[in-house]
C-alpha cells in the first residue's frame, strides 16, 4: 500500500520526536555525574533543555496535524549512530594520548577520519536520499531503507 507523502512527513516528525526523547534521559544522567567539569556540565543541561525544546515543536507539529509522537521509523534515525561514534572516537583519542599510549592514537584518528567523512557524506547525500525515499514510498514501492 502506498503511503502519502504526509503519511511519510509525519513518519519523520515522529521519529525526530523520538531521537530528542532518546537524548535527554542520557544527557541528564550525565550532568548528574559530572563534578570536575562545570563548563560541561552546563553546557550538557543547557543541550538537554535545548533537546526538550524540540521534542515540545514537533509535538506540536504532530499534535496540529491530527497525530501523536509514537511510530516509525526514517532514514535520519540509523544515521544517528555517526554523531556519537564521533563523539565517542574524539573521547577515546584524547583519553589515549593523555595516557602516553603510543599506538592506539593513530588507530583511533583513522577511525574518527573514517566517521567524518561518512558524516560529510551523509551531509552532501541526505537530502536527496530522503527525497527519492519518499517519492518511492508515496507511489507504493519499496524504499530500500
Amino acid at each position: 500500500m502506498a503511503s502519502s507523502i504526509r503519511d511519510i512527513d509525519i513518519a519523520g516528525l515522529t521519529n525526530a520526536h523520538a531521537l530528542e526523547a532518546q537524548a535527554i534521559q542520557p544527557i541528564n544522567r550525565q550532568v548528574k555525574r559530572i563534578e570536575n567539569h562545570p563548563e560541561m556540565r552546563e553546557r550538557l543541561r543547557l543541550h538537554g533543555e535545548e533537546s526538550r525544546r524540540l521534542q515540545e515543536r514537533v509535538a506540536q507539529i504532530l499534535d496540529a496535524l491530527g497525530t501523536s509522537p509514537f511510530g516509525c521509523k526514517d532514514i535520519g534515525t540509523s544515521l544517528m549512530g555517526n554523531v556519537a561514534a564521533i563523539a565517542s572516537y574524539r573521547s577515546v583519542l584524547t583519553m589515549a594520548e593523555a595516557a602516553g599510549d603510543t599506538g592506539a592514537p593513530r588507530l583511533l584518528e583513522q577511525n574518527l577520519r573514517d566517521e567524518m567523512a561518512l558524516a560529510r557524506w551523509i551531509e552532501e547525500h541526505l537530502d536527496a536520499t530522503t527525497r527519492r525515499t519518499t517519492q518511492r514510498e508515496s507511489t507504493g514501492q519499496t524504499a530500500g531503507v
